[in-house]
């Protein structure tokens, strides 16, 4: 989703974030008191989909490998390692089952 208005949210004005997040976040403003962000659900292609992912070692895997790391080390961006791809890619046990 892109945020149209951050309310009291963390949130930027035209940020790309994943609908959960948002949803989260919301409802906690809610139960605080305070105003939610609003957003507007984005169709995007394969390319962009896989770009505008939160783990940037699993956008690198996809194109753009040079930029994707170079701005993850500029904004000294952490990945967590949470999804099936970037444990693959780094040679983890992927997050399955107990």
């Amino acid at each position: 989703v892109t945020i149209v208005d951050a309310g009291s949210s963390e949130f930027l004005e035209g940020e790309q974030v994943e609908y959960a997040r948002v949803k989260v976040a919301n409802r906690k403003l809610e139960q605080d008191g305070k105003v939610p962000a609003t957003f507007s659900r984005d169709l995007l292609g394969i390319t962009k989909a896989s770009l505008a992912t939160e783990s940037f070692i699993s956008a690198a895997s996809f194109q753009e490998t040079t930029r994707v790391l170079t701005e993850a080390a500029v904004a000294g961006k952490r990945d967590e390692l949470r999804g099936l791809k970037e444990n693959v890619i780094v040679g983890r046990l992927i997050p399955a089952g107990t």
